[in-house]
């Protein structure tokens, strides 16, 4: 960018810029407080109006965070890094591991909301999982919180004909969770398929996920297979953008 367009720039989006550059180069580490709203007004001599958008900035790109009554840090969360491949490999949850533990490793993870119950297929539930319209399903809703911060709401969809009166449907499904369940039944996922969207969240997900304002959420549905292409399980999760890599690492 050449330092006419820089110029060009509205007020905030420069004030922004010189302060991402200081905490991109250490000058704030995480946890220290920013300069408030005040300093900014003396420093650059502009309104308040331009000195809360200029932080507002690096709240929605999870670089900092508002601490009501205290001002507004660098935020000290360290994202997820979500392995999409070897979190599902066979021998992880078919040795009692959680999926969720190749992401989350010596972290503290609690999950919690859990509800389960059974209700009637949707359109796009029945066609996922190769059942008729109407079909009963097993919904299993969840939020996980890591390191005392919401980052993931998850709703898995099983037919409630292949697993009900079993662990999946109880709250804790117990050692390597819903797929360890589902190959004691006879019906090991083999195969799964993901898809990826973003968008901006409802009011009840940035209530859920406590999203700073204009955080956008990624969607990733992830439908598992058996080795006879037997669709087995719908997951749809929503995920906290700003709190997530994700990584995908496979041979050419």
């Amino acid at each position: 960018m050449t330092d006419q367009d820089s110029a060009r720039r509205p007020k905030y989006q420069r004030i922004a810029d010189e302060l991402r550059t200081a905490i991109q180069s250490g000058a704030f580490a995480p946890g220290d407080r920013l300069p408030g709203e005040n300093d900014l007004m003396s420093t650059y001599e502009v309104a308040r109006m331009t000195a809360r958008q200029a932080l507002s900035v690096l709240r929605n790109e999870g670089l900092a965070e508002a601490r009501k009554g205290a001002g507004v840090f660098v935020r000290v969360f360290r994202p997820l890094r979500r392995r999409g491949i070897p979190r599902l490999a066979g021998d992880h949850w078919g040795s009692g591991r959680s999926v969720w533990s190749a992401d989350v490793e010596d972290r503290t993870l609690v999950v919690d909301g859990i509800e389960v119950a059974e209700t009637a297929a949707g359109g796009r539930v029945a066609e996922a999982l190769n059942l008729a319209p109407g079909a009963p399903v097993c919904v299993r809703s969840r939020r996980f919180v890591l390191d005392a911060k919401p980052v993931l709401l998850s709703v898995s969809y099983l037919s409630a004909e292949l697993v009900r009166g079993t662990a999946i449907t109880e709250p804790d499904t117990g050692p390597g969770g819903t797929y360890a369940r589902l190959a004691e039944l006879g019906h090991r996922p083999v195969r799964f398929r993901e898809e990826i969207r973003c968008r901006m969240p409802t009011a009840d997900e940035s209530d859920r996920l406590a999203l700073e304002f204009g955080t956008p959420v990624v969607l990733i549905g992830r439908t598992a297979f058996t080795g006879q292409g037997v669709a087995v399980e719908l997951n749809e999760m929503t995920l906290d953008s700003s709190s997530y890599v994700l990584e995908y690492d496979f041979d050419a």
